[in-house]
């Protein structure tokens, strides 16, 4: 009763559109045949070494050999082409595998509409079928395979990175070889006097800055929200548009402009306050004031964010609740808090969150306000105001300590995804996801 399922599936398994072959569909069959060909030739040829690469990394460093009387340069192994080729080659195999899979569970389905008594669908009615039923799977077959090349891709081998010594001088190919050295690039991060110093300062000052940066501009979001959106105040529209325009502005451009502004010499901050008598303050030369530059720039930057999304949030609650709330005597003070800031929190609960992991790694605020600086000498290639993300860019382009700056992105990720995870899984946007509709 299952003979044609069976027997197409075997044949599947076997060669990769036999099955298909079997169950009538000729063209789809064949189609399968040439690409399962063509991806054997490919993987008889790089297979092998791609596996070679990605666990040597390499054997043969660059170098002269003698010929006669001449010096004549050798090339040797590129340890990292060797890596990136190889995990290309693994991506697809990967992806043959599961083009493999599908086509052996379409030969097991078609054979089970073979023994049903049903006519196989021909090469017409399959295209139909994938371009009518199937045609988001389709449109999104493009982004899927970019987000597989460009994204997962790079971090897979981000995160290898961290498990070598690349780094400079004595490990950059094609001159000298990278090797797999396991956790000791972590062991060194978290114990070696100097690495670890900087990193347990830029980590403290990491999560600093994003509970600051975070709190302050959300809760000065909902602030100027709430003065706008106040009764007796005029040209509302007018407001709106004043507090949105620091937002509108390129950081780029905005963020530079505030640099010159706080320039602790020439800038035009401290020459109004010497007008008044009150002298210059360092706020980019000193580690104190130039943190506190940040969190005030950052919130000048950031409020209008909060300002609009609480906006939209303060129009949505229902007027009655404050009625009720004006009959029972309720003072103003007592309507915020048991009705607009628990309708504010539970809306905005995992944006919330997500600024707080977009903090983690603001790199636009730190970088282009401070670079990082004022310099800290007891710090490996970091500044007093060095985030996490803004060191491992330093350690990746000015110091091309790769590995290095691997297990920072890992550490990074670790933090973000488990703060982000925890964190909103704890919010009642969660777990009252079904109370608002």
């Amino acid at each position: 009763m299952n003979g044609h399922r069976n027997a197409a599936t075997i044949l599947s398994v076997l060669c990769m559109g036999l099955g298909q072959l079997y169950n009538r569909q000729w063209i789809k069959g064949l189609l399968l045949l040439v690409f399962n060909a063509a991806a054997l030739s490919y993987f008889i040829s790089n297979l092998g070494t791609a596996i070679w690469g990605i666990v040597t990394l390499g054997e043969k460093t660059q170098g002269l050999e003698k010929v006669g009387r001449l010096m004549v340069p050798v090339e040797g192994d590129h340890s990292i082409y060797l890596l990136i080729g190889g995990l290309i080659t693994i991506f697809a195999l990967a992806i043959y595998l599961t083009v493999y899979g599908m086509s052996i569970k379409d030969a097991y389905r078609t054979g089970g509409e073979r023994d049903a008594g049903k006519t196989p669908a021909n090469f017409k009615q399959t295209w139909a079928y994938i371009t009518d039923k199937k045609f988001p799977i389709l449109l999104l077959a493009l982004p899927v395979s970019g987000v597989l090349l460009l994204t997962i891709m790079p971090i897979i081998f981000m995160i290898l990175l961290a498990f070598t010594n690349y780094s400079s001088p004595d490990h950059i190919p094609p001159a000298s070889l990278v090797d797999w050295v396991g956790f000791q690039t972590f062991k060194d991060l978290l114990t070696l006097k100097t690495w670890s110093r900087t990193f347990v300062g830029v980590f403290t000052w990491t999560i600093i800055w994003a509970v600051l940066a975070t709190v302050t501009t959300y809760f000065g979001g909902i602030l100027v929200a709430l003065l706008i959106e106040s009764k007796g105040i005029r040209f509302k529209k007018l407001w709106r548009t004043i507090f949105i325009i620091p937002y509108a502005i390129p950081q780029l451009i905005s963020l530079l402009v505030m640099r010159n502004l706080f320039n602790g010499q020439f800038g035009p901050i401290n020459q109004y306050l010497s007008y008044f008598g009150l002298g210059k303050l360092p706020w980019l030369t000193d580690p104190l004031w130039a943190k506190v530059t940040v969190i005030i720039v950052n919130m000048w930057v950031g409020i209008p964010v909060s300002m609009v999304l609480i906006l939209g949030i303060l129009t949505a609650i229902p007027k009655d609740l404050y009625e009720a709330a004006d009959v029972d005597g309720a003072s103003g003070f007592q309507k915020f808090k048991i009705i607009t800031m628990p309708f504010i929190l539970f809306s905005t609960a995992p944006i919330l969150i997500m600024q707080f992991a977009g903090n983690i790694n603001n790199f636009n605020v730190i970088f282009l306000l401070t670079n990082g600086d004022p310099v800290n000498g007891n710090y490996q290639y970091a500044g007093s105001t060095d985030l996490l993300v803004t060191w491992l860019y330093k350690l990746t382009l000015n110091n091309s300590k790769f590995n290095m700056s691997s297990a920072i992105g890992i550490i990074i990720f670790l933090l973000v995804a488990s703060l982000s995870i925890w964190s909103y899984r704890r919010s009642r946007s969660y777990k009252e996801e079904d109370m608002v509709q």
